[in-house]
């Protein structure tokens, strides 16, 4: 009689069906360098191959280690392995990343989503590459013009299904709208001095500022008080993004926005041609209004309104300066942006200079 069933014929209790010899188990696991298909089998196999090539007398291959020891070996596959996977990865599941580095640099197109915002990016004239229309939408007047300017201003208008517009726009509430806008190109710190009107640049550069709200709005400023450009490190800053455009209302479009890799050596750069950098502090002890500076070439330098100017800025300013207020309030940078770039346009006015006093004031660098 067999140890798995009764003498009915019915399986024993607790065998599930089986006999004995199916419940003793498989023995313990074997290592993964022995389990077929894992990973680490195939690294084991290729470095036994390299290992027989190399004793042939064949050529090894590459990442095979030193000596012929085979965990130099394993460690180079492993390491091939792991960096063709982190690729991978880097492709598929890093494409925020990539966006995001790319609203930096100019290299990534950026999505608006979303009726309101499209058609207000749409009226602030942003530079966008095709309007993406979702099919059978409700009636909306703001989808017609939506349509209207897109057309107007020789945007492709696209129809896009509901899955196109969920990818292109990374899942966000869209309502049946995405528009793609067209990548920023950065120019290069040189540029805003080398194309500067008159023989006594002005540029604006930005400290810590992470809202592109923010940026916007100086590049506002600067087209109004006829500034040369702003000046904005690579990292930790806002780029020119939608949000930018809109703040800007269409300034961005006549005002140069340069990225400096590291901002205290392009600021170096710049007082090494010539120019005064000059930074706002509202601990400074002089104010705003009796910069002696302003109608020398000059770069503004604006911190963030929480922080001010980081260390490092500060200590390349040749002088730092306040705007005096009575409230205990703090400015926000773009408002301050805005006083500074009218005090230094209203000096140079008053003294009835042509921004061509290039090297005229002598102070000590050191």
């Amino acid at each position: 009689m067999s140890g798995g069933s009764t003498k009915s014929g019915k399986p024993r209790p607790g065998t599930g069906g089986y006999g004995r010899r199916r419940l003793e188990g498989k023995g313990p696991t074997p290592p993964a360098e022995l389990r077929p298909g894992h990973p680490a089998q195939r690294r084991a196999a290729a470095a036994a191959a390299a290992r027989a090539r190399t004793a042939s007398g064949k050529p090894g291959t590459r990442g095979s280690g030193t000596g012929g020891s085979p965990s130099g070996r394993t460690a180079g596959s492993r390491g091939e392995e792991s960096a063709g996977r982190v690729g991978s990865a880097g492709t598929a599941r890093g494409g925020s990343r990539s966006a995001n580095k790319g609203n930096r640099t100019g290299g990534t197109a950026e999505v608006v989503a979303g009726r309101n915002a499209v058609l207000e990016s749409l009226r602030a004239r942003v530079p966008a590459i095709a309007l993406h229309v979702g099919p059978r939408l409700d009636a909306d007047e703001r989808i017609t013009e939506a349509i209207k300017l897109a057309a107007d201003a020789g945007i492709a208008v696209v129809e896009a299904g509901r899955a196109e517009l969920d990818r292109l726009t990374g899942g966000a509430v869209h309502q049946g709208l995405a528009l793609r806008i067209r990548p920023y190109q950065y120019a290069h710190p040189d540029d805003l001095v080398d194309r500067a009107v008159g023989s006594a640049p002005l540029v604006v550069a930005l400290d810590g500022i992470t809202d592109p709200r923010n940026l916007g709005a100086v590049a506002r400023s600067v087209a109004a008080f006829g500034a040369d450009g702003v000046l904005i490190p690579v990292r930790r800053s806002a780029g020119v993004t939608a949000a930018a455009w809109k703040a800007s209302a269409g300034a961005l479009a006549r005002v140069r926005v340069a990225q400096a890799p590291n901002m205290s050596r392009a600021l170096a750069a710049y007082a090494a041609t010539g120019l005064f950098v000059v930074g706002l502090d509202a601990a400074a002890d002089d104010d705003i209004g009796a910069l002696t500076l302003a109608d020398s070439p000059l770069v503004l330098v604006i911190g963030s309104e929480g922080k001010g100017l980081s260390r490092l800025i500060a200590e390349q300013c040749d002088a730092l300066v306040r705007i005096p207020i009575t409230g205990a309030e703090s400015l926000n940078a773009a408002v301050a942006a805005g006083i500074a770039l009218y005090e230094v346009n209203r000096s140079r006015a008053g003294r009835g200079t042509d921004r061509d006093a290039r090297g005229t004031v002598a102070i000590d660098r050191g």
